[in-house]
């Protein structure tokens, strides 16, 4: 199933005919490959040996790419000391920033989601290691799952020379911890903006749990979180506000 083929939010009709049949479905076909759950488990991964100082701020922002964009939002919204996570692109021009065009694999963007948080409460670091061990899998080249083109592609787009530092010293150091048994593939690219993403793509995972590419790739993510994570975790997700369940 390619969630490209079905972007808007579904109907209750909808979600109700897919929870009943379609989940039987992926779960029918998890069961067959040995998984009963996600495809993607998390990682347990050491933090960061580099990290940024808090130096009196309070907000930052930063920018992470790992496949479709509803379930890293998902998880960073239930992270302690996230502010704000919003769904959209990065890595091209502002005039193609918009799904269907996205889609196509040529514009240059990724699905991406913009991280607002406070460093007194949650470094640049960890949330590299939220991302690197829980919200995706970064040994996956240009997909991620049932998703594939480079609009899917693990990369990171650090918005200033602090950031690119942590970054890069950190993929550095999980390879050579050799934590993933596949190399990283994890991209640290050049930003040239964010331009978020429509509204029904905001807040998408917790609007439509019952959804069954949400309940069979993200919402894993989440439970993941916060086994692994749980002086981190937040059961109250942070949402983008002004955006409403769909009818």
């Amino acid at each position: 199933m390619n969630r490209t083929q079905t972007a808007a939010a579904p109907s209750k009709a909808t979600r109700y005919f897919l929870t009943t049949v379609g989940l039987a479905c992926l779960v029918a076909i998890g069961l067959h490959f040995g998984q009963a759950g996600a495809a993607e488990p998390s990682v347990v991964i050491p933090a960061p040996a580099t990290d940024e100082p808090a130096a009196g701020r309070h907000t930052e922002t930063a920018v992470f790419a790992g496949g479709c964009f509803w379930g890293v939002q998902g998880v960073f919204q239930h992270v302690k000391g996230v502010t704000n996570a919003v769904s959209g692109y990065s890595g091209g021009k502002k005039e193609t920033a918009e799904y269907e065009t996205v889609s196509g694999g040529n514009t240059g963007h990724a699905e991406s989601v913009q991280v607002t948080f406070d460093p007194q409460q949650v470094s640049y670091g960890k949330l590299l290691q939220v991302y690197f061990s829980v919200a995706h899998n970064p040994t996956e080249l240009n997909f991620q799952g049932p998703d594939h083109g480079t609009q899917y592609r693990s990369a990171l787009f650090p918005l200033d020379d602090a950031q690119r530092k942590v970054a890069t010293a950190y993929i550095a150091q999980l390879e050579a911890a050799k934590v993933f048994p596949k190399p990283i593939v994890t991209h640290v690219e050049a930003y040239k903006g964010f331009f978020p993403a429509e509204g029904y793509h905001q807040n998408f995972l917790t609007l439509n749990p019952d959804y069954p590419y949400i309940a069979y790739n993200d919402l894993p993510k989440v439970a993941d979180l916060k086994k692994v994570f749980p002086a981190q975790y937040s059961d109250k997700p942070v949402l983008v506000p002004n955006v409403v369940a769909s009818k």
